[in-house]
């Protein structure tokens, strides 16, 4: 068990699924609402979710065989997603590298099954495979929606490479089936870039724009504001950082604007800005503030990130329910975790040791009871983490008793109010009837 510095709400370890063999940091996605999807190097795929036996939720972690993967090929990356509406299904994709003897060849599968009824079905969709030869060492593999023309929405596959691009699979509807595009006609941000792309992340803004982020081999990171009608870059942002980066993440958080200057007014107004998250294998993790306004002239630091080995991992999510989001790092020997204190900065508050270096973090509801679990992966398997359930118990209960309370104000106020209204109202009838005909 693991809990915050102040002691507010804890964590405990709920299982541990141990792989044949170890994964990596491209090996773990969500597939579907309530289920894991982690691969490892010795061509294996688990799938990991909560079902019911003998009357009790427990946790069922199994492998999917899918097809046209060898027995002794290496998984480089795996990736899912649900299909923009109104399209169905589920569509799963992996890398790997097949060993010839002589010479050892990339491929990708993407798996897909369009017919009805088995859209989102697993065991159906690992058997509905398209298989591409790559001609590049693939490395992350990313989804993203983007924006159509008739102003819908799709979602795409990214797949960043050794050959120093990034490649764009997209779906050809009427035949039913992805296919390699040229990654300029959707995303020109990711032309002409500087190393090998290891990490991306793009999020969706509000004016449909984009904003879109890369880490390379070379240090390298990129940031770009993207108009999706055209598509136009609007601006963009490079900075050189001195080792490899390992993730990016952009994500939403309140920020202060600049202290007003007149008025007499002490500090500026808080509103909703994004945020870029940027960790590597050497230096200090770094939270770039409002990016849309200021680039990566703004960071901030976190202090302490870079003592213990390479931060592999990150996740930006309000993981003790206050309001408040936390950064958390998942380093090559221990697993830290920093809060927003509100004053846009961030504070070290505890940190937990594993017994093996965490690869990748996913935050998601895998119980179904409304409260998320933390999936962490490792070399050797997968921990979920669980909430105290005497913690979210105490904290839900607070929470409907400050709710019933208000309510009660707001019910005694409009009571008072509808009170004093018919008081008004009954002298104004009362003094009507008194006034003299004319």
């Amino acid at each position: 068990m693991f809990q915050a510095a102040d002691g507010a709400f804890s964590f405990a370890e709920d299982s541990f699924s141990r792989f044949p063999s170890q994964s990596n940091i491209y090996g773990l996605c969500e597939a579907g609402e309530q289920q894991l999807l982690a691969a490892t190097l010795k061509g294996r795929v688990v799938s990991f979710r909560y079902q019911e036996l003998q009357h009790k939720i427990r946790p069922v972690a199994k492998e999917v065989q899918f097809t046209y993967i060898p027995v002794d090929a290496e998984i480089v990356s795996i990736d899912s997603f649900n299909k923009s509406p109104p399209n169905r299904g589920l569509v799963v994709g992996i890398t790997f590298i097949k060993d010839s003897g002589d010479k050892a060849t990339p491929f990708l599968n993407i798996y897909c099954d369009y017919e009805p009824g088995s859209e989102f079905n697993l065991e159906s969709i690992a058997q509905s495979c398209l298989n591409l030869e790559l001609q590049f060492t693939p490395f992350q593999l990313y989804h993203t929606e983007v924006q159509c023309g008739d102003g819908g929405s799709e979602t795409v596959f990214l797949l960043s490479g050794h050959d120093q691009r990034i490649h764009l699979y997209k779906e050809n509807a009427s035949l039913h089936q992805f296919e390699e595009q040229p990654v300029e006609r959707l995303f020109p941000e990711l032309q002409e870039l500087p190393s090998n792309v290891l990490w991306l992340d793009m999020l969706n803004v509000p004016g449909g724009r984009r904003l879109s982020a890369f880490g390379c081999q070379n240090g390298c990171v990129g940031l770009a504001l993207v108009n999706q009608s055209g598509p136009e870059v609007l601006q963009s942002w490079r900075v050189q950082q001195d080792s490899p980066v390992s993730t990016v993440l952009l994500f939403p958080l309140s920020c202060l604007t600049e202290p007003r200057q007149t008025g007499g007014g002490k500090g500026g107004v808080e509103i909703g800005c994004y945020n870029l998250l940027v960790t590597s294998t050497i230096e200090m993790a770094v939270v770039y503030r409002n990016v849309q306004e200021h680039g990566m002239s703004h960071p901030l630091f976190l202090s302490e990130s870079d003592q213990w080995d390479a931060v592999l991992c990150a996740l930006v999510i309000d993981l003790d329910f206050d309001g408040q989001k936390e950064v958390l790092l998942g380093t090559y020997g221990q697993f830290q975790k920093a809060k927003n204190g509100g004053d846009g900065q961030f504070q070290m508050l505890w940190r937990r040791n594993f017994k093996s270096p965490l690869l990748s973090i996913i935050y998601l509801d895998l119980t179904g009871d409304g409260v998320r679990e933390l999936a962490l992966l490792t070399l050797k398997g997968l921990h979920v983490m669980q909430h105290s359930l005497t913690s979210t118990a105490d904290l839900v209960l607070q929470r409907l008793s400050q709710k019933a309370a208000t309510l009660m104000n707001n019910l005694e106020f409009a009571t008072s109010k509808d009170s004093e209204e018919n008081d008004v109202s009954a002298k104004k009838l009362e003094s009507t009837l008194q006034a003299p005909f004319i």
